[in-house]
Parts: C-alpha cells; structure tokens; sequence
C-alpha cells in the first residue's frame, strides 16, 4: 500500500517533532514537568504522524469491469439517493477512517473541473452539498453526462483535484482527493438504475453503484 504525496507535509514534520521532543525529554535534562509535556506532546505528535499514513493510503485496487456498469467515485456511506431535475444523485459521506481519493465513475473524457467556494457546513446537514465549497467534475461518457462533486465538510477544508479539462478517462482513474472528513456527490443521467441505497458501504473503483438503461 502506498502513501498520498498530499500527506507528506503531515506525516514528516509530526514525526520528525515527535521524534525530537521524545528524545530530548530522555537524554537532555529537564524539570521533571516539561520532561512530561515533551514525552506526551512528542508521543501525540508520533500517533498524529501514523493515522496520516493511514488516512492518505493509497490500496492498490481492482477496477470492476462490467458493461454498462457506473461505479462508485468514492470511498463511505450512501447517505441519500434522489432525483434533481433529470438527474439520479447519490451522496456519500466520507468519515476520517475512509479512503479518501476520488476515482471516475465510469470512462469518459472531462468536459471541464470548477471550484466553488463556500461554507464547511458538516456533511450531513442538508445544505452542505449546495453551500460547501466543493470541486465539480464533469465527465461525458458516450451520450451521457457524469458529474462527481467533491465536497468540502467541517473537518474537510481542502478538495484537490488531479484530473482537468480534455482528459480522457477509464473507469477507475484517480481524479482528485479530500482531506479529512468530508462528502461525495455523483449526478447520473435520469435514465440510470440505481443499484445501491441508503447505509450502503462504497468502495471507489469497486462498487457498482447504478447501472446505464438503454
């Protein structure tokens, strides 16, 4: 399993200051209460340092292949599944133990990539995917449009985007990433079949999420 290179400015400065406050508190002499403060913030400094390893992991994956399948962009728990206009729209929510890389629902090329600034409302509140600031992919896949929202949260204050305008896509591509806890909005074409519900478990690249009609 690799590692994000977006974790790596959490990852080696929260080490390397662990480390060095761990050390000092045992082999430089203190008063005995900021040798405490050293070896507890040093500690805390280390477990903050290993839970980035794992929460910008990066699992090698096996994209699912299957005619007319439309898979998941992300890693969580289907919040809603609903309609706006004549879109089929699943929402998921991304707790800080997902992986959270984002990855195309289906093969395509990216019509275009926007930002959005906006608020960082918690994502289950019913405003987020509207008010949040959040990064918009758009996808065309043969007749059809897709649309992945990445969607910043309470936690989550930062999308990043790796895909942009022109490139073309597999199904199962890595596009972008959020930090920390946050949310995932997929916009399908009305004539897709939904294939999952509320509470279901997702895992980008992996699960089928709805399936293109004819």
């Amino acid at each position: 399993m690799s590692v994000l290179k977006e974790g790596y400015p959490f990852i080696f400065p929260s080490y390397t200051a662990g480390l060095t406050l761990a050390a000092a508190a045992v082999f430089i002499t203190l008063p005995p209460v900021v040798r405490i403060i050293f070896i507890i913030t040093g500690v805390l400094l280390i477990i903050f340092a290993f839970f980035c390893v794992f929460f910008f992991r990066d699992p090698k994956i096996v994209v699912t292949q299957s005619e007319g399948a439309v898979l998941s962009p992300c890693n969580g728990t289907v919040m809603e599944v609903t309609e706006e206009g004549n879109e089929k729209v699943i929402r998921v929510f991304l707790s800080i133990f997902s992986v959270h890389l984002q990855r195309s629902p289906v093969s395509g090329t990216v019509v275009s990539v926007t930002h959005k600034n906006g608020k960082f409302l918690a994502a289950w509140d019913k405003r987020a995917h509207v008010e949040n600031e959040q990064n918009v992919f758009v996808i065309k896949s043969a007749d059809s449009i897709f649309t992945v929202r990445q969607i910043a949260g309470l936690v989550a204050r930062r999308c990043v985007s790796w895909a942009g305008n022109g490139d073309v896509l597999e199904a199962g591509d890595k596009i972008g990433m959020i930090k920390f806890s946050s949310q995932v909005d997929l916009h399908m074409p009305g004539k897709t079949e939904i294939t999952v519900k509320p509470g279901d478990k997702t895992k980008a690249g992996i699960t089928i999420v709805a399936r293109l009609s004819g």
